[in-house]
C-alpha cells in the first residue's frame, strides 16, 4: 500500500483519510534546502523514532527507536553527514532530534535525497507531528492521533507518494 499526499491539507492511505500540512511554499519538484517545500514523488520510509521519555512506543509492523538526547539530522549541505542521522558533535549545522517541544515526539524520516545524498537537494524530510496544521518547513505532519493510527497501518513495504 501506498500512503498519498493528495494535496496540501490530505493525506490517504488505504480507506482513511487523515488531515495534514505540508511545506509552507507547497510542492516542488526540484526541491532547495531551504526552500520549505514538500518534494515531490514516491518514496520509501525509513524506522518511526519517538521520544520514550514523552510518549508510549508505538504499534507498528516498522521498526521503532528511541530518541537519544545526542541524536541529530544533518542538514549542513558541507558536511559528508547531510541529510544523515548522526549523534557527532560536529561544527556543521543540524536538526536536533530531541526536542523541547513535541514535533518530534513521533517521526518518520522520508527516504527523499537518501542514498548517496546530493548537498542543497533537501534534507530532514519527516512525517512528524502537529497541533495546529500549521504550515512546515517541508515535511509532512500528522495529529498525534493520526499518526499512530498510520503507524499501525504501514510496513516496512509502505511507500509515500508526495502529488
Amino acid at each position: 500500500m501506498t500512503i498519498i499526499i493528495k494535496n496540501k491539507h490530505t493525506l490517504l492511505f488505504d480507506d482513511f483519510i487523515f488531515k495534514c500540512c505540508v511545506g509552507k511554499n507547497g510542492f516542488a519538484k526540484n526541491k532547495i534546502e531551504g526552500d520549505k517545500k514538500t518534494p515531490i514523488g514516491i518514496y520509501s520510509l525509513e524506522n518511526i523514532y519517538f521520544r520514550k521519555d514523552k510518549v508510549l512506543k508505538p504499534v507498528s509492523d516498522i521498526k521503532c527507536v528511541e530518541i537519544k538526547k545526542d541524536m541529530k539530522w544533518c542538514d549542513d549541505i558541507n558536511s559528508k553527514y547531510y541529510n544523515k542521522k548522526t549523534n557527532r558533535n560536529s561544527k556543521f549545522r543540524y536538526e536536533k532530534l530531541f526536542r523541547n517541544d513535541y514535533k518530534y515526539d513521533y517521526l518518520i524520516p522520508i527516504k527523499y535525497n537518501w542514498n548517496k545524498p546530493k548537498p542543497r537537494k533537501g534534507s530532514a524530510i519527516f512525517i512528524h507531528l502537529t497541533k495546529n496544521y500549521q504550515p512546515t518547513n517541508g515535511c509532512i505532519a500528522l495529529s498525534k492521533k493520526d499518526f499512530l493510527i498510520l503507524a499501525k497501518l504501514i510496513n516496512k513495504n509502505t511507500k509515500i507518494k508526495i502529488l
